[in-house]
C-alpha cells in the first residue's frame, strides 16, 4: 500500500503552515544506550472528542511505555513536529497537543517517535481525514424517523415492501436490543420483538467471576432476509452466533448456540440455493447454513495472498443473478469472490490504497466492486474481472459501509466519523455528500433507488442520534 505521507510534497504541506519554530532534534549518541525492552507507543486523536482529525485542527497526543523522565520527540522524516517534544512522567506516560496545519493533505502519516536515555524509536500513524463539504442535497429527498435505540443495520423486503432493522445498545451484557419490522414507505412500526436471554459467558480461564454477571440478550446486529421462506436472519455478534425469525410476526424460529460463528458480522441469503452466509470476523471463514434444515453450518475458508497475513471476513455483498458473494477482509485489505453454487473462492483481489477495508458492494451490470476503507477514509472501485483499480476517491472520515444502486447507478457510503452519506457514480466520482448523518453506520437499498441509512448513537457524545434516514433521488 502506498502511504500518501511518504511523498515529499505531503511532508511540506503537513509542516509548512505552522507558525511555530521547529525544536532541534534529539542529540543522541549513535549506537549507545539502546532500550531493548521498550514498549513505547503513541496515539493521536482529535482534541474534540469523537471527531476525526482534520486539517487545521489540534491533535491530542498520548503515549505510554516510556521510561520515567525520558525525553520524547515526534518527527516527520527528519523534521521535528512543532510542539512534539515531551518528557515522560513517573509512570512513563506523555500527554500534550500538536496542531495540523490548515493546508495539510489528507492521508495516513508515519510519525517517528524517538526517545533518549536510553534510546528507543518506533512509528506511530497520524491519520488526517479529508474535509468534504455537503453538496448535492437538492437532488435528493431526505426524511428521518426514530424507531429504536442502538439501531445497527437494516434490510428491505421487496416481496412485502417492509423494512427490518436490528438494534443493540451498550456493552455486554447487552440488555437493550430489538428486531423491528416497519412499513418501508411510512416507517410505521408493524411489529417488534426483544431477543431471548443469552447464557452467561464463562471466563476464558474457567475461574468463577469475582461478581455475579448479569444476564444479557442475544443482541441482534447484522441482518439478511429470505423472502422465499419468509424469514429474517440476524447475527448475534456478542455470542458468536446467528438466529432466524419469522418475517410475519418476528417470532423466533431458530437460535443457534453460542460459538457457532466467530464474531458474526453480516449475513446474506441465497434463496435459490437455500443457503445463508455469515462472516466470521477475525477469522478467514464464511459460515454456510442450510436454510431448510437449519443444521449446523459448514465453512468456506479464504486464504489470503498477503505474506504472513490472515484474511478477516467482514462485510458481505451478494449478487443473486450471478450467485456471487463478495467478502471484504478488514485485516489484509482484500476482496474474495465466492461462487455460492459451489461455495468455492473464485477470485481474490488486493485493494491497493486501502487500510482497514470494511464495507463492500458490487455493480451487477459491470461486475465492479466497491470497497469502503475505514482506515484511509476512501472508496475504492475495482474491476471485477482483473481487480484493476478504477477509482480511489477520498469519501469522508470513517468510511464504514457501502451499497450500490444498479438502477440509478450510484454508490452510497456511510461515513461514521464525518457524519455524512457520500454518493459516488459508477466510476467512483463523488457527486453528492449528504448530511448531517450523525454517526452514520449502515446503508441498505430499497425500492426504486431508495436508500435506508442507519445512524447509530455514539457512546462518546451520549447524544441520542438513532435515526433511519430515507434518501430518495428526485
Amino acid at each position: 500500500m502506498k502511504i500518501p505521507g511518504l511523498k515529499a510534497v505531503a511532508l511540506g504541506l503537513l509542516l509548512s503552515a505552522s507558525p511555530l519554530t521547529f525544536a532541534p532534534a534529539l542529540a543522541q549518541a549513535s549506537f549507545t544506550d539502546v532500550d531493548r525492552t521498550s514498549s513505547a507507543r503513541v496515539n493521536f486523536q482529535s482534541a474534540e472528542s469523537g471527531k476525526p482529525i482534520l486539517a487545521g485542527a489540534p491533535v491530542k497526543v498520548t503515549g505510554d511505555g516510556f521510561k520515567a523522565g525520558q525525553q520524547v520527540t515526534l518527527l516527520y522524516g527528519k523534521t521535528p513536529l512543532p510542539g512534539g517534544n515531551f518528557s515522560a512522567d513517573a509512570d512513563g506516560k506523555i500527554e500534550g497537543q500538536i496542531n495540523v496545519p490548515a493546508n495539510a493533505v489528507s492521508g495516513v502519516f508515519p510519525i517517528l517517535v524517538v526517545a533518549d536515555a536510553p534510546y528507543a524509536a518506533t512509528i506511530a500513524e497520524l491519520k488526517v481525514s479529508p474535509t468534504i463539504p455537503l453538496s448535492g442535497e437538492k437532488a435528493y429527498k431526505v426524511t428521518q424517523a426514530h424507531t429504536a435505540k442502538g439501531v445497527y443495520q437494516s434490510a428491505y423486503s421487496a416481496k412485502t415492501n417492509t423494512l427490518f432493522t436490528t438494534s443493540a445498545q451498550g456493552r455486554p451484557p447487552v440488555t437493550n436490543s430489538e428486531l423491528v419490522k416497519l412499513d418501508a414507505k411510512t416507517l410505521k412500526v408493524l411489529a417488534r420483538t426483544t431477543p431471548d436471554v443469552a447464557p452467561t459467558p464463562a471466563r476464558s480461564d474457567g475461574a468463577p467471576a469475582a461478581e455475579p454477571q448479569k444476564p444479557g440478550l442475544y443482541a441482534v446486529y447484522g441482518i439478511g432476509l429470505d423472502d422465499a421462506k419468509g424469514t429474517v436472519w440476524v447475527t448475534n455478534t456478542r455470542q458468536d452466533t446467528v438466529a432466524v425469525y419469522n418475517q410475519a410476526d418476528l417470532k423466533l424460529i431458530k437460535q443457534f448456540p453460542p460459538k457457532t460463528v466467530n464474531h458474526a458480522r453480516d449475513v446474506v441469503v441465497d434463496a435459490d440455493q437455500g443457503k445463508a452466509f455469515s462472516s466470521a470476523t477475525l477469522t478467514p471463514v464464511v459460515k454456510v447454513f442450510d436454510t431448510a434444515t437449519l443444521a449446523p453450518p459448514t465453512d468456506i475458508h479464504i486464504r489470503s495472498k498477503v505474506r504472513g497475513g490472515e484474511f478477516s471476513a467482514a462485510s458481505l455483498s451478494y449478487n443473486p443473478a450471478a450467485h456471487l458473494l463478495y467478502v471484504v477482509s478488514h485485516t489484509t485489505d482484500e476482496v474474495a469472490v465466492i461462487n455460492t453454487k459451489t461455495d468455492k473462492v473464485e477470485k481474490l483481489f488486493p485493494v491497493p490504497g486501502a487500510k482497514s477495508s470494511i464495507g463492500v458492494s458490487h455493480d451487477p451490470q459491470t461486475g465492479r466492486i466497491f470497497v469502503a476503507a475505514q482506515g484511509t477514509d476512501n472508496l475504492i472501485v475495482l474491476d471485477g474481472n482483473d481487480g484493476k483499480v478504477i477509482a480511489d476517491t477520498p469519501i469522508g472520515a470513517g468510511a464504514l459501509n457501502v451499497v450500490f444502486d444498479p438502477v440509478k447507478r450510484r454508490a452510497y457510503v456511510s461515513n461514521r466519523g464525518a457524519s455524512t452519506i457520500a454518493v459516488a457514480d459508477a466510476d467512483g466520482k463523488l457527486v453528492a455528500n449528504l448530511g448531517p448523518a450523525p454517526t452514520a453506520n449502515h446503508v441498505a437499498l430499497g425500492k426504486n433507488g431508495t436508500i435506508y441509512a442507519v445512524n447509530r448513537s455514539s457512546a462518546t457524545t451520549g447524544e441520542d442520534t438513532d435515526r433511519i434516514m430515507v434518501i430518495q433521488p428526485r
